[in-house]
């Protein structure tokens, strides 16, 4: 491993300890990819409730789902993520599930209304022709259209929600990011640490895009 001291660069990146780091950091790995897997399942299930709020009738229910999608999106995950766990003394990492789900489904609403939308309203009674109710026209005809239309915008969110996961060390959840931080403050090298999570990350990431694309393909 004596040729990774050629690859240093003093007073910046020490790659031997960078290497070294990865066991450490990945060990994080389990709660980020729980807290994203978790989190993205729940705002998948509330962004479409929310959607079907927005496409409803129901004035009530329509202005209610507005303001939920509105007041989410221009709300910082952060600040989501503090008043939970401060505000309502919540434990750490369901407080991360609850605050990332419920600001991603705001974003999630909105990737499914537009996709709504671009399905045509003969589907619709076409499907409505058949007898079938409500329910079974979005859940049976509707729905399986819209999701496939739906995947890369959603995969853009998942790995926004990744990323976003980073944010759970906050409030002392022991994910990637907070391991990094233990490392890099126990060897005082902040900027190798932070560039081997930076790679670390993207590494997933790229690994997500890949499975988005095949999803794509698969489904296309």
């Amino acid at each position: 491993m004596a040729f990774l001291h050629y690859l240093s660069i003093p007073n910046f990146f020490d790659a031997p300890l960078a290497i070294s780091s990865i066991p450490s950091i990945l060990s994080g790995f389990p709660i980020s990819f729980g807290l994203t897997a978790v989190s993205f399942a729940l705002s998948l299930i509330l962004g479409l409730l929310l959607t079907l709020a927005q496409l409803s009738h129901f004035k009530i229910l329509h202005w209610a789902a507005r303001g939920f999608i509105s007041f989410m999106r221009g709300v910082p995950m952060l600040v989501i993520l503090f008043v939970i766990y401060f505000g309502f003394q919540t434990a750490a990492f369901p407080a991360a599930v609850i605050a990332f789900t419920i600001s991603s489904s705001a974003f999630v609403s909105e990737v499914y209304r537009s996709s709504f939308l671009t399905v045509g309203q003969g589907q619709w009674d076409a499907a409505y022709s058949l007898g079938l109710p409500y329910r079974k026209v979005v859940r049976k005809v509707i729905f399986p259209q819209v999701f496939r239309i739906s995947i890369p915008a959603l995969g853009n969110i998942l790995l926004d929600l990744f990323k976003g996961t980073s944010l759970a060390a906050m409030i002392t959840v022991s994910e990637m990011f907070m391991k990094a931080q233990i490392i890099a403050g126990a060897d005082q090298d902040y900027m190798t640490i932070y560039i081997m999570i930076a790679i670390l990350y993207w590494f997933f990431c790229w690994l997500m895009t890949i499975a988005q694309t095949t999803l794509e393909k698969h489904l296309a």
